[in-house]
């Protein structure tokens, strides 16, 4: 009786178990979803980070032409603009 009893309580334990294990705590829908939204948020980081790189490539040519233009003034040679003045200096 107590080896009936053991072999009942043991098939007992395996049935449950086994049914629990069975049954899946995750289906493939979920998954999908799951999969889906983090797709989505890297797809956006995506996004946003070729604009940015965009946006600031083109903001380098902005500036890199300023400093040519800069650099351009600077190599001018020195021009006296008070030749045509009217308070000319007098000469002596």
């Amino acid at each position: 009786m107590l080896l009936t009893r053991m072999y009942v309580t043991s098939m007992f334990t395996n049935y449950i178990t086994f049914s629990l294990l069975s049954m899946p705590l995750v289906n493939q829908t979920q998954i999908v979803v799951a999969l889906s939204i983090v797709v989505g948020f890297f797809l956006i980081l995506l996004v946003l980070g070729v604009r940015k790189s965009y946006l600031l490539k083109r903001e380098n040519d902005r500036l890199n032409k300023i400093s040519e233009l800069q650099a351009e003034e600077g190599n001018k040679a020195y021009k006296d603009f008070t030749e045509g003045h009217m308070y000319e200096r007098k000469k002596q």
